[in-house]
């Protein structure tokens, strides 16, 4: 037995006061900025270990196990995937070329291009919980408004794609990537300002999907639709699949859930969406499906119908 576990059990009276000390030296604070990085040092209580704990290990472990695009013969779909194939050739290639099942597919171990470490994951996991808890309408405001990072840029250098971004009350910068990646997420607003820094101008917000149009695409996809990812929709982004910089609506129909890590790296993960009839279909990387099949992303569990129970059948 450790000796935590002897101490409860000969003084459990003790544990209390022992508590009492501990809270007042429960603390968050952040370091001095190095190689692009604040330090982060807590001193938690073991409740708040326990929730993070919890936390992490659902949605850690639940990827131990990857999902695997198996090849299947589109000429005998399974129940249920008729309509969804027609159209398709014997090959299993759409009028435009494109290789596709309506099949679901099943999970194995094989490397699916996600080399984050375990402290990544979790720092990722942790971001997703505050950028949902941001979103939370029962979030404290900040001057009557929800609490929002702004990132200002230059609007000549986000149309040439070059220079940098900054945040309000954070010395260090952030990449151009990472300011189109918000944009993509969080929306814009443009403001002109004169040559004395008066602002002369102010538009709408633009490129944000609005709380309906989340709910209903969440509605839809359930969470991020990545196979094998478990981040729930609550702490996923709102992707345009075609940008909206190149002309892609922010409605519906252009819309899908993505976590944060699959979300800021879906230009260089291998992984491809594109939306059919209103629903999103993902291809996998080549290492991860040879045969470029395009599949139904995974979507809400309650889009399916229940079963007819066996003494109707």
């Amino acid at each position: 037995m450790r000796p935590l576990e002897w101490q409860a059990r000969l003084d459990p009276d003790g544990i209390a006061p022992n508590e009492e000390e501990a809270e007042t030296k429960s603390t968050l604070t952040f370091g001095l900025l190095r190689n692009g990085l604040y330090p982060l040092r807590a001193n938690v209580t073991p409740e708040l270990r326990g929730i993070m704990d919890t936390l992490f290990d659902s949605h850690l472990s639940a990827r131990s196990r990857t999902p695997r695009f198996e090849p299947t013969d589109p000429a005998e779909p399974a129940d249920g995937t008729a309509t969804a194939l027609e159209g398709l050739d014997s090959d299993g290639l759409s009028a435009d070329g494109e290789r596709f099942s309506a099949d679901p597919f099943a999970g194995d171990t094989r490397y699916d291009g996600d080399d984050r470490t375990a402290g990544e994951k979790r720092a990722d996991v942790l971001l997703s919980v505050f950028e949902a808890a941001a979103r939370d309408p029962k979030t404290s405001t900040m001057g009557g408004a929800a609490p929002t990072v702004m990132i200002h840029v230059n609007a000549t250098d986000l149309d040439n794609e070059r220079g940098v971004g900054w945040i309000d009350g954070i010395e260090a910068p952030i990449s151009m990537r990472r300011v189109k990646e918000t944009i993509c997420t969080g929306g814009s607003q443009k403001v002109i300002f004169g040559d004395n820094g008066a602002v002369l101008y102010l538009g709408d917000k633009v490129r944000c999907f609005t709380p309906k149009q989340r709910a209903a695409i969440a509605a839809r996809d359930g969470g991020c639709i990545i196979p094998g990812c478990t981040i729930p929709a609550r702490w996923t982004e709102v992707h345009h699949v075609i940008p909206a910089g190149k002309g892609g609506p922010t409605n519906v129909d252009n819309g899908c859930l993505l976590c944060w890590f699959h979300h800021h790296t879906i230009d260089t993960n291998g992984w491809q969406i594109r939306m059919i009839n209103g629903r999103p279909q993902v291809r996998g990387p080549l290492l991860w499906d040879p045969t470029q099949t395009w599949r139904p992303a995974q979507s809400h569990r309650a889009n399916a119908p229940a079963a007819d129970p066996p003494w109707r059948t």
